[in-house]
């Protein structure tokens, strides 16, 4: 394993460099800090560990202590910080960009050319299969790549091509030592489920899998390269002065209208393209398609998607909006200055809370504002006017035309958050496939 990580590093780093490595006191981490160590043997180079404190779990102080000791006994310079808070019940997305944000702060410091994680074969693996189940680019169906380049550094990960059992069986056979994070067993977590009951179907058919999976994700990337220059081509030629023109983009392939959509979005989104899905897409080909001269649509963040006539172009902050209708994925910014977002779990049981089943409802959920007639289904009494619900609660007139409601793909009404519930909802002790929070 060692030789094979020094091979791909040695492609990269150089006498004098500075590497930041991240490290989390987990046996991944700590077996990639100990080959960064060992290369400073052939390579002498700057090594610093960045360590992030996220402050959930009562091991955390013990891990940040034993990484610490461990980089002063090694000679390793250490760098760490602790995660304070959380704003909200994202807890993973945001964890995850506050420990990049302080990496790149870390590199800042000390001027460093990259930084070294550990993302190993079964993460590369867990990563496709749940871009393929959710949906995603050809790019996206990649997972991660072994290089990335960001702004003025690369991120460099040397054990893609190891799996979790190498990695682990490496740690004992040369005692690094390591700390073991229990919540990485907990069923909560979509990608616990993958790693515990997945992974292990895959391994047990073919123990050389995660090879497979690695030349899958080679072939994706080079796919893709090649796609983005002809999209790149097609791009140009289809659109101009910040419109889309739609005969011209009729005539391409529909894989290349697929990608030049994606584009056009990535121009639109930047940091943010996590909040757009191939439905989100799909709505925008049949927006193009459709035989209306002027339609339009809303998606993630208030971006309105105009078709007039055989243009079609993209408002980031329209002015006034009479209705909306968004497919919903993980997070939507509503027009009346709200959000719904999908959360791991919570504790609240009130009406700022849902919890739907896809035993019950049919997915993808959208959310739009009341239409003419809308009833809602509750528990053990029937049926209810949406009109009649505002009523009772005492929301405004000028309130209730931009009011989220939640529906299923048949258009029932599933929720009107803030307010009530449907029959549909699921009650704390039942079993749920989605958790969503209004705020």
């Amino acid at each position: 394993m060692k030789e094979k990580a020094f091979a791909f590093l040695e492609q990269y780093v150089t006498k004098q460099d500075t590497l930041v490595v991240g490290v989390s006191g987990g046996v991944d981490s700590m077996v990639l800090l100990s080959i960064m160590v060992e290369l400073r043997k052939k390579i002498p180079y700057l090594l610093v560990c960045a360590h992030v404190n996220h402050n959930v779990r009562k091991e955390s102080k013990k891990e940040q202590k034993f990484v610490e000791e461990w980089c002063t006994k090694h000679d390793v310079l250490f760098e760490t910080m602790t995660i304070a808070s959380y704003g909200d019940d994202n807890f993973h997305n945001e964890a995850r960009h506050v420990r990049y944000q302080y990496f790149a702060d870390v590199i800042q410091k000390y001027q460093a050319k990259f930084l070294v994680t550990a993302h190993h074969g079964d993460d590369l693996m867990e990563t496709i299969l749940m871009r393929l189940v959710r949906g995603s680019t050809l790019r996206g169906y990649a997972g991660f790549s072994e290089v990335v380049s960001i702004d003025h550094y690369q991120i460099l990960r040397p054990l893609i091509f190891f799996t979790k059992e190498e990695i682990t069986t490496y740690a004992r056979a040369y005692q690094i030592p390591f700390m073991e994070d229990r919540s990485n067993y907990k069923d909560k977590y979509t990608r616990n489920r993958y790693r515990k009951y997945v992974l292990p179907f895959l391994k047990q058919e073919d123990p050389h899998v995660h090879e497979k999976f690695y030349k899958f994700h080679t072939m994706m990337v080079e796919a893709d390269r090649y796609l983005e220059k002809e999209t790149a081509k097609a791009f140009q030629k289809v659109y101009h002065d910040q419109k889309l023109w739609i005969p011209s983009f009729l005539k391409l392939d529909h894989l290349l209208q697929v990608r030049v959509i994606y584009s056009l979005l990535e121009q639109i989104y930047e940091d943010d393209l996590m909040f757009i899905s191939d439905r989100h897409v799909k709505m925008i080909e049949d927006c193009i398609r459709s035989r209306k001269a002027n339609a339009y649509l809303y998606l993630p963040n208030l971006v309105k998607v105009v078709k007039c006539y055989d243009t079609l172009y993209i408002e980031t902050a329209p002015k006034e909006i009479a209705s909306y209708e968004i497919a919903f994925e993980d997070y939507a910014e509503l027009p009346n200055g709200k959000h719904l977002e999908r959360v791991a779990e919570s504790d609240l049981n009130d009406n700022t809370i849902c919890r739907l089943s896809r035993s019950d409802v049919v997915f993808p959920l959208y959310i739009r504002t009341r239409k003419h007639g809308d009833k809602m289904a509750l528990k053990g009494s029937g049926h209810k006017k949406i009109k009649d619900i505002f009523i009772d609660c005492k929301i405004p007139p000028e309130e209730r035309e931009l009011w989220p409601i939640v529906v299923d793909s048949q258009d029932r009404v599933l929720w009107i958050p803030g307010l009530k519930k449907s029959k549909f909802n699921k009650q704390k002790n039942e079993t749920c496939d989605i958790i969503i929070k209004y705020y």
